[in-house]
């Protein structure tokens, strides 16, 4: 090997590193905001109670009203809390009429879903999954059409009235979202 070849793999190396570690950032962004993630309409989640399954629910879609139906306690509203809260909203409500030391783990089984409009290809809802971003968003969409702009794109977030400034094509896409993809003139 000569000294050219050696650089070309270090360098080659150095880009490999620099990618992992931008995807790894992004991965945690994505990670952090996804566990203080806020429960909402459509959300599917799966309730287990420690040694009862009576009262588990392995799959069960929030309403609209953002509430969920338990066994023996009835309607829970879940919407805007995290998973944690929920567990400890369950756990406070089963403790002591119905069970001595319940342990309930709640997790999401399926983000509500995102939808993409405007000039593409296929607009319409699509399920989310971690690490969504605008352009993977586009590509489920069928990709943007001969008249879209990708560089006009507006991103709405569920709750919000504004829509978030300075969007990409690796902006982070969250469940409830809309994007919009403007048309180009030129």
């Amino acid at each position: 090997m000569n000294l050219g070849s050696v650089i070309v793999h270090r360098q080659n190396g150095l880009i490999i590193w620099l990618v992992f570690i931008s995807l790894l950032v992004t991965f945690s962004v994505n990670s952090q905001e996804l566990s203080q993630y806020r429960l909402g309409a459509d959300d599917e989640i799966s309730i287990s109670v420690f040694n009862e399954p009576d009262l588990s629910l392995p799959k069960t879609r929030i309403a609209a009203n953002g509430a969920i139906s338990m066994p023996l306690i009835g309607q829970v509203i879940v919407k805007n809390l995290t998973t944690d809260e929920v567990e400890a909203k369950i756990t406070e409500l089963y403790l002591g009429d119905y069970l001595k030391k319940p342990s309930i783990i709640v997790a999401i089984v399926e983000y509500r879903q995102f939808y993409v409009n405007g000039e593409v290809n296929k607009p319409g809802g699509y399920s989310y999954r971690e690490g969504m971003t605008i352009q993977r968003a586009v590509s489920l969409a069928g990709g943007f059409t001969e008249r879209a702009s990708r560089s006009k794109i507006r991103l709405l977030r569920e709750n919000q009235t504004d829509n978030i400034g300075n969007v990409t094509l690796t902006t982070p896409v969250q469940p409830g979202d809309v994007i919009t993809v403007e048309e180009s003139f030129f």
